[in-house]
């Protein structure tokens, strides 16, 4: 099953049967480690936004446009640089997830880019209902793993 260190697998992913040292606790690991997500992210935002604040003074607001819009596209720039540098954030870190492309490679730049916007579209769209999509396949993913072509599992050691 394990071909390397950076890729667990190679080809279509093994089932849980198969692995399910690869699925186990999904679901509330992943929740978990988006609220912690959510924690640094607010913490940086709040000191950035301090930050900006101050800048746009000293500028008499010219750079109030450009200070909204990096606040607007700061979780979108966290979640894609940790997929895309680590294979995982933070948050999933702590609870031992990373993200992997459907063969078990790590996920590149764009796929990352890819898979943070597709989550944040269809979680605002759908309210965090999208998410129920999770709780009716045998791998866990989500809607926006799905169209990424990506999977979350336990980290490998």
């Amino acid at each position: 099953m394990r071909d390397s260190p950076t890729n667990p697998w190679l080809g279509t992913p093994p089932s849980p049967n198969a692995a399910p040292r690869l699925y186990a606790g999904l679901l509330s690991r992943r929740c978990l480690g988006y609220f912690i997500d959510v924690l640094f992210i607010s913490v940086i935002g709040i000191c950035l936004g301090f930050a900006l604040t101050i800048l746009g003074i000293l500028t008499l607001g010219l750079l109030s446009p450009l200070a909204a819009i990096i606040l607007a596209l700061w979780p979108l720039t966290y979640h894609s640089l940790f997929l895309a540098l680590r294979g995982a954030t933070p948050g999933m870190r702590v609870f031992g997830l990373e993200v992997r492309n459907w063969d078990g490679g790590p996920v590149s730049p764009l796929q990352a880019v890819i898979v943070t916007l597709l989550f944040y579209l269809s979680v605002s769209v759908t309210a965090w209902l999208i998410l129920v999509v999770t709780l009716f396949n045998d791998r866990g993913r989500a809607l926006h793993d799905i169209l990424a072509n990506t999977l979350v599992v336990r980290a490998q050691s």
